[in-house]
């Protein structure tokens, strides 16, 4: 067994068909649920993601233009695991940093306020959101990013397509690669999309860099060289 199920035993995750309702085993919050592990325990989103707000330092401190290199730094981060709706935040954060250090300077926006809007709308997309909702919390994360750079609200015209068509994009390619969820793969996958749809729609060309995966020791559901991804050992 790999280390990365339940973050207090380390035993297997399973998901359930209907909300129940789970106390958490570290703030003891009670809240509905269909995930637990094994053995019981139930980790809240947010004690799953504690410590994410680091990466407003590390975002406002990046230079570069590569939204998968800035992505590998914050998945690297004591608080990301290798899956869990942390990712729903990472995708957004990591594009709208890469996208203000490419863009000119007539489109440069304020890039703290956006974070913290990414962050916030992120926060909203529930773990397991991909088998349960049927949209994969990354893809929705490049809706996000889109929607705060073109200012997007529900009465708007153009930009409203434009995000709803970033997400459905990246939905196709997560959903043409095929379960079960991986949320590294899911990540790169919506990335890359993205980056390709912002030089299409916006004109400004972020870095896209070649990606190969790391972590596959790690994920128990690794569908090993059907990713695309895949070292070429493994």
């Amino acid at each position: 067994m790999n280390q990365e199920e339940c973050l207090i035993c380390g035993a297997p995750l399973e998901y359930l068909e209907q909300d129940t309702l789970m106390e958490c085993v570290l703030c003891h919050k009670q809240e509905p649920s269909k995930t637990r592990c094994v053995e019981g325990h139930y980790v809240c989103s947010d004690c799953h993601t504690a410590g994410m707000d680091s990466i407003m330092a590390l975002c406002m401190a990046e230079t570069s233009k590569d939204p998968i290199a800035i992505l590998e730094k914050m998945m690297s981060q004591p608080f990301c695991h290798m899956h869990g709706p942390e990712h729903h935040v990472l995708v957004g954060a990591a594009l709208l940093t890469a996208y203000n250090n490419a863009a000119p300077d007539t489109a440069k926006l304020d890039l703290q306020s956006g974070l913290l809007e990414v962050m916030s709308r992120g926060r909203q997309v529930p773990g397991g959101a991909c088998g349960y909702m049927g949209a994969c919390g990354a893809a929705i994360s490049t809706g996000i990013f889109m929607s705060v750079v073109t200012r997007n609200t529900p009465l708007s015209t153009d930009t409203w397509r434009l995000c709803n068509l970033m997400t459905s994009r990246a939905l196709e390619q997560v959903a043409l690669n095929g379960g079960p969820r991986c949320c590294k793969r899911d990540s790169y996958l919506s990335i890359l999309t993205a980056i390709d749809f912002v030089k299409e729609h916006l004109g400004v060309e972020m870095e896209k860099p070649e990606v190969k995966c790391s972590r596959s020791h790690i994920n128990n559901q690794c569908i090993g060289k059907k990713c695309p991804f895949a070292p070429a050992a493994n």
